[in-house]
Order: C-alpha cells, then structure tokens, then sequence
C-alpha cells in the first residue's frame, strides 16, 4: 500500500509560524534577524511556551520540548513550524512524540542539523519536510539567494534561486527519486530503530559539521556496511564543515572531499559534492520527502513536485 502523502500549505501573509527548540538552547537575540524576516514577509509569530528553556546542554527539559512540539503542531492556528536551532536532543524525545498526529497535521516543518532526527520519521508518515537554515543559522549575514531559498520555500514556490550555487561532479549521470537525508551522524544514529532512513531509490543528501576526517570515513563505512546507501538512486553532498580542521594527527589525515570520493563513488550512482546546503557559509532550503531529479553532469538538483498542497 502506497504511503499517504499530507503536503503542507503554502504560508500567506497573516499565517502564524511557531518557533520551538527541539535541540540545545537559544538566546532570544539570536532569532531577531530571522523574526524581521518572517514579519517582513507579512507572518505573525511565536515562540513556543519552552522555546527560550535552557538545562545543561538542551533547550529545557524533554517533557518541555515535547510539549511545545505537541503544542505547534496541534494548534490550528500555526500553519508553520520552525526550529531555532540544532545542537543535539531531538532524537531523545522520539519513543514519546506522537509522531502519527505531528505528520497528520500537515504544517510546514522547517530546521536541519539535529532536526534530522525528526524529519525522518516524518517524511516515514508522509508528511514532507523542509531541511533549512535556522534562527541561529541566520545570525551570520548570508548571500541574497539563501533568504531567497527560504522565503520561496514557505510561500510554496521553487526552493532553488537561479543564481544559487551548484555542486561538483564526482560520477556523473542523472537519477530521479524522493528526497531524504540529512546530517550524516544522525543519518547513522537511525539505522536499526524504528525511525531509520529509507534509502532506496532516493536521493540522498548528506552533510554534517566539526567530525573528524576518520569519523566521516567512518560513518560512510557504516553506511555500506549496512547497505541502505548502496540501494540510493543518487547522493547528493553537502559540505563537511570544520572537518579538515579537525585531523588527528595520530592518524593521519586526508582531505574530506578525497574521504567521501573514496568511500562512495564506486557505488557509481550519480554523485555530486560541494552542493550548498547545511552546514556551509550558505545553504538552500531543500524540500525532503518529495520528488526530484539530479543532474550530476550539470551539478543540480530540481524538483519535480511542490512541496505544498495545491
């Protein structure tokens, strides 16, 4: 049986957008920016009763987040929810989420980094998500085509400006698939759960940030050996930011780029990198769960579908 596909409505002026941290803490400064970019756009907002909690390394405690996650996406006048940052937590609050209502609800989720942990099983219920820039993403002046990507995104258009930048050929080809995918430690913090990604005819599209040279060799190999990857219609990747800043010495070294071209291109699937998403000094606003198709020749993804209902 076909999985139910409960696509978001596209936001007009008016709509309301929740903001919730899932993850670690926030300072109120840090959303300012992307607060005057939601109201200029002509959004009303608010912060999620815990948004601002703080406790050791997460933002408040579990039982908070859940309940401002439960809240944003039961309250029907929120048409948007939107994570402030990432850091770690999300994939705590998963055995007691109730991730069946949160995808049936249908509204716009949109974050990246942790947040992966929620996207994949709610793009596994059928609701498409959004892997995009944060409230503290957005604390750093971007390019034009980032808040472009993004504002497109939420009014339901095409989340890739022309003038955005395009990846690099490693094997080229074209390929056609659902998207999915994320940050690459929470891509293999899934596998073996009930929340795994689902690779198969997909493309995938991987980042992550400040992982050493041999741990992303490492997860990559975790991802062959378990095999998932190795059944993808296609990879795209992002950026493995601080990642050469990081080599331990101990153990050599080599260059993240050489790393992944190593580990994934004798998959021979099309296979682009430096695509600009993520962790990167600037990133678009990627629908997952919905179609797409790759051109690795031409270092480009283009979507097939909108991500909002019609």
């Amino acid at each position: 049986m076909s999985l139910a596909i409960r696509k978001p409505a596209a936001l007009k002026p008016g709509d309301k957008i929740t903001l919730v941290s899932p993850s670690s803490p926030i300072d109120e400064s840090k959303l300012a920016f992307v607060l005057d970019l939601f109201h200029a756009e002509g959004y009303r907002t608010e912060l999620a009763p815990n948004a601002l909690a703080t406790g050791a390394y997460l933002a408040g405690s579990d039982d908070q987040k859940i309940a401002d996650l439960h809240y944003a996406f039961s309250d029907p006048d929120t048409k948007a929810v939107y994570c402030t940052r990432g850091g770690y937590g999300s994939a705590r609050l998963l055995d007691r989420l109730d991730l069946d209502m949160m995808a049936a609800a249908g509204k716009m989720f949109l974050g990246f980094s942790d947040i992966t942990s929620l996207h994949i099983p709610l793009n596994r219920r059928g609701l498409p998500t959004v892997h995009a820039p944060m409230g503290i993403t957005l604390v750093r002046p971007r390019q034009e085509w980032v808040y472009e990507s993004l504002r497109s995104v939420l009014r339901g258009g095409d989340p890739i400006p022309a003038n955005s930048q395009t990846g690099q050929t490693v094997v080229a080809g074209r390929a056609e698939g659902v998207v999915t995918g994320g940050c690459l430690i929470l891509l293999c913090d899934s596998l073996g759960t009930p929340n795994e990604v689902v690779f198969d005819d997909r493309i995938v599209i991987i980042e992550d940030v400040d992982e050493a040279p041999h741990r992303v060799d490492g997860m990559l190999t975790h991802l062959l050996n378990h095999g998932g990857i190795r059944r993808a219609a296609g990879i795209v990747m992002g950026e493995m930011s601080g990642t050469d800043d990081r080599t331990d010495v101990g153990i050599g070294g080599m260059n993240w780029r050489d790393i992944v071209r190593e580990r994934l291109s004798g998959l021979g699937i099309p296979f682009i990198i430096d695509f600009p998403f993520g962790h990167a000094a600037n990133m678009l606003s990627l629908p997952l769960g919905i179609r797409a198709e790759m051109d690795a020749d031409a270092g480009t993804l283009r979507y097939l579908e909108p991500l909002c209902q019609s």
